[in-house]
């Protein structure tokens, strides 16, 4: 027979949790209590809400920061400076000569466009880490709120069994009971 302590344990722990839940949590324990799945792909999400010119952006990021960029860059310098130095400059044709005035404003065009595009795709990186953050702990949230109730639950058949076993090895002393009377009868009877 289970104890009204014991009854009561379950809902109190329960209502002792919900105290100390915030708005966020008490959702997921809904969600919890509801069986509803919480996790979801975010990176999906992000990437489907993202505009035509931020996918661009990211795309420009990603390729601006990539070794074929880092690469082809530098042999576009080497040519440059190699075509104005060696070939043009000797003639007299050169059309950026030493110090490459021309060169020197390209890149500083080519930086002062490239460095606003990425820190715009950092952002939105950092936003998506951000919401991915925020998932994972809802996810961990909720494993941890479903191992606690596994244990509830686990704690609560664990009294009933014992509740049980106790009943069982009462009425099992008194069937020894009854056979040790009976056998002390039999024995006065002889």
């Amino acid at each position: 027979m289970m104890t009204q302590k014991s009854q009561r344990t379950p809902k109190l722990a329960r209502g002792q949790i919900l105290d100390q839940l915030g708005d966020r949590e008490r959702r997921l324990f809904a969600k919890l209590l509801n069986r509803q799945h919480v996790s979801r792909d975010i990176g999906q999400e992000f990437q489907e809400s993202l505009t035509f010119g931020q996918k661009i952006s990211d795309s420009i990021a990603s390729y601006a920061g990539s070794w074929p960029f880092v690469i082809g860059f530098l042999l576009v310098m080497i040519a440059w400076v190699s075509l104005n130095s060696f070939l043009l400059y000797p003639s007299g044709k050169a059309f950026d000569p030493y110090p490459y005035i021309l060169l020197n404003l390209f890149l500083s065009m080519l930086a002062a466009i490239q460095a606003p595009i990425i820190l715009m795709s950092q952002n939105r990186q950092v936003s998506k880490d951000r919401i991915e953050a925020s998932h994972d702990y809802e996810v961990n949230l909720k494993a941890e709120l479903e191992g606690e109730a596994l244990h509830m639950k686990i704690d609560q058949l664990r009294d009933e069994q014992m509740s049980r076993m106790i009943e069982l090895e009462e009425k099992h002393l008194e069937t020894l009971e009854q056979i040790r009377e009976l056998l002390s009868k039999s024995s006065k009877e002889y």
